[in-house]
């Protein structure tokens, strides 16, 4: 981590508030300033920002430049093809609802012993959490926490917000296998229950990532025209490899033209890829 510049260093507590870290204590924020002009090596890095992430009052930490530049690889604004409709009658609506409350709530009864043993497991490979929850944008912007197994170690954002990769290096070999067979978002199932996400449905993104998208891709906030999901047409079609604004089109496609029919291909699709842990995403 770099120290801070002059400027930096000549702001008040409020001032660096006003920058990100409003609600923090200013005494705990110039403790972690001075920290930060103090790194000398990597492992330094990564304890001022697992403070930082820590610290109430604190915003999500910042995407990292390299992958920023990876994911908007231009400079130009992408315009995203206008959303003609949100697809779906009243009683696919209340249909999709019923049938995402009652799945969820069962599988979550049924499942309660094998992810209490992935739980142990988790705990045992890598010291923290074995759940973890991460602010998403839901449906209409609204904030809430996502539910999931931790797949990644515990410092694995010590270097600023990282976009998800199929090869990511973050990942412990036990969360390689449950991303592979997507075990990893079995707790998700209590956010359908409680209504902030669907079965079917574009992914939720973190609020960091979706204020830079907001900006760059025109047209990204269609996406929040319905319930995010846990799975979806982009992930089954792309996933990983996919850049945001691929994903946004496969999620506008989604949103224009879901269906029963539409949900039960991408259901299966998914439930194939669990079983075989072909064409994970």
């Amino acid at each position: 981590m770099p120290p801070m510049n002059d400027e930096a260093a000549r702001m008040t507590p409020q001032e660096r508030g006003s920058l990100g870290v409003a609600g923090a204590a200013p005494s705990v924020i110039d403790s972690l300033a001075g920290a930060a002009e103090a790194v000398v090596d990597e492992g330094e890095a990564k304890a001022v920002m697992l403070a930082l992430g820590h610290t109430p009052g604190l915003t999500e930490c910042s995407i990292a430049p390299d992958v920023l530049e990876r994911l908007l690889p231009d400079d130009e604004v992408v315009v995203l093809p206008r959303l003609k409709r949100v697809n779906g009658s009243i009683f696919y609506r209340f249909a999709k609802r019923a049938f995402d409350v009652a799945a969820c709530s069962c599988a979550l009864v049924v499942l309660a012993v094998p992810m209490g043993v992935i739980a142990l497991m988790i705990k045992r490979q890598d010291p923290g959490p074995a759940i973890y929850a991460q602010t998403r944008v839901g449906k209409g912007g609204r904030l809430f926490k996502v539910y999931k197994f931790r797949s990644m170690y515990v410092d694995a954002e010590a270097r600023g917000a990282q976009w998800a990769a199929g090869d990511d290096p973050r990942v412990t070999p036990l969360g390689h296998k449950l991303r592979r067979t997507r075990l990893d978002e079995i707790p998700q199932f209590w956010n359908v229950v409680k209504g902030d996400m669907s079965l079917i449905g574009p992914r939720p993104e973190r609020p960091v990532f979706h204020e830079v998208f907001k900006e760059r891709i025109d047209g990204w906030e269609q996406r929040l025209a319905v319930r995010p999901g846990i799975t979806g047409l982009a992930q089954v079609e792309g996933g990983y490899e996919l850049l945001p604004k691929e994903k946004a089109r496969l999620d506008i496609e989604y949103i224009e033209n879901r269906s029963f029919s539409l949900d039960l291909s991408i259901v299966w699709r998914t439930l194939r890829t669990m079983v075989t842990g072909e064409g994970a995403r």
